[in-house]
């Protein structure tokens, strides 16, 4: 099952637990409580034990990817308005792109949160200063990439994941990234 789909089931699961631990007041007659915000897909709390933490760098990675194509999407449409005037569906597309982004810097401040602080960088870890700070600067680069469109900020998240990558791993990053187009 993918993330988006298991995401989608999760706010599912959250809704019904809402509405059944608070009731529906205010809520017009059968009417689904729902979330705002899209949850993206992390491994459970439970604590099962286990972890695929390359899968989480390999997300984070292709989510960064994803930011960077989204910015220059923007900055195309910023680019032609000069040249052509905006119509309702290019205005429509950009916004899209500008919600893409968001979404995909929030699946990574996410993944950092709930799953390497609050589960696999331990205190008692000899880099956890490191491992910590470097946790620390993939977030601020994430909220970075959130708050303008500069194709610098995608880069910069994306050297933010590797320094984590290293502090973490303790070796150098070899993944297959897909290449950028």
């Amino acid at each position: 099952m993918n993330r988006y789909l298991k995401s989608g089931l999760s706010l599912v699961l959250v809704g019904l637990v809402s509405s059944l631990a608070v009731g529906n007041e205010g809520l017009a007659k059968n009417q689904p409580k729902v979330a705002t915000e899209p949850a993206p897909f992390l491994h459970c709390e439970v604590p099962c034990g286990i972890y695929a933490d390359g899968l989480r760098f390999e997300q984070m990675l292709e989510d960064t990817t994803t930011i960077a194509k989204a910015i220059k999407n923007v900055e195309d449409f910023a680019a032609s308005l000069g040249a052509e005037p905006a119509t309702g569906k290019s205005i429509n597309q950009v916004m899209r792109w500008v919600n893409t982004k968001e979404t995909h810097a929030t699946n990574i401040q996410h993944t950092i949160a709930q799953y390497f602080l609050t589960q696999r960088i331990k205190a008692d870890n000899e880099n956890y200063a490191k491992q910590l700070s470097t946790a620390h600067a993939v977030m601020v680069a994430a909220m970075k990439c959130k708050q303008d469109a500069n194709p610098a900020t995608a880069e910069t998240l994306h050297a933010a994941i590797l320094d984590l990558y290293r502090a973490y791993e303790g070796k150098e990053p070899k993944f297959h990234e897909k290449e950028k187009k």
